[in-house]
């Protein structure tokens, strides 16, 4: 960590040697506090989302009618 107007800071974790404003593929991956099932459960190895999960879900899908330079790929990994 370092120090930057008095406070302590985590460095970035993005890579120096790329530059972000450029296309490129992301995976995501939302984790949340203490891992904590705030958006569902896996049930038989299967997302069940609950109402919270929904709502991120629908805006997620949401966001291409938002911004023209995303495309949204959905995996399901097994």
């Amino acid at each position: 960590m370092t120090l930057f107007q008095n406070k302590y800071r985590i460095e970035s974790t993005r890579y120096k040697g790329w530059n972000y404003a450029s296309e490129g593929s992301y995976f995501i991956t939302i984790c949340t506090r203490d891992r904590d099932n705030l958006f569902g459960r896996v049930v038989k190895g299967k997302m069940e989302l609950n109402q919270y999960g929904n709502i991120v879900n629908q805006f997620w899908l949401d966001l291409p009618n938002h911004y023209n330079n995303i495309l949204l790929i959905i995996l399901n990994i097994r």
